[in-house]
């Protein structure tokens, strides 16, 4: 069974730095891409970020030049500095990924349960 397990949300004033990281576990031969979500309250969930397993990112016009996400494919974990917060960018952060697993080598897309972040004046 392969997870997805966030860490590093919390509260941080504006302007401030936050860097979250997601570590996938389980029987995995191989993870293309990862990326990073976020859903606000009463909002849809967006992307932020992605990467390819190759190391090419991909950002949401609204976290260009403050975002910046990276991957360690030896720990099978993928991580999101966020500076210069913003109170918009408040919201529940996913981490998800595709990944290669299981007795039959399939890849399905996978989820984390999410971590908070805050932003707060």
């Amino acid at each position: 069974q392969v997870q997805l397990v966030e860490s590093g949300g919390g509260l941080v004033q504006p302007g401030g730095s936050l860097k979250l990281s997601c570590v996938a576990s389980g029987k995995i031969f191989g993870i293309a891409a990862m990326g990073w979500y976020r859903q606000a309250p009463g909002k849809q969930r967006e992307l932020v970020a992605t990467i390819t397993g190759g190391g090419f990112s991909n950002y949401a016009d609204s976290v260009k030049g403050r975002f910046t996400i990276s991957r360690d494919n030896a720990k099978n974990a993928v991580y999101l500095q966020m500076t210069k917060l913003k109170p918009e960018d408040t919201a529940v952060y996913y981490c998800n990924g595709d990944i290669q697993s299981g007795t039959f080598y399939t890849v399905n897309n996978y989820w984390g349960q999410g971590t908070q972040v805050t932003v707060f004046s």
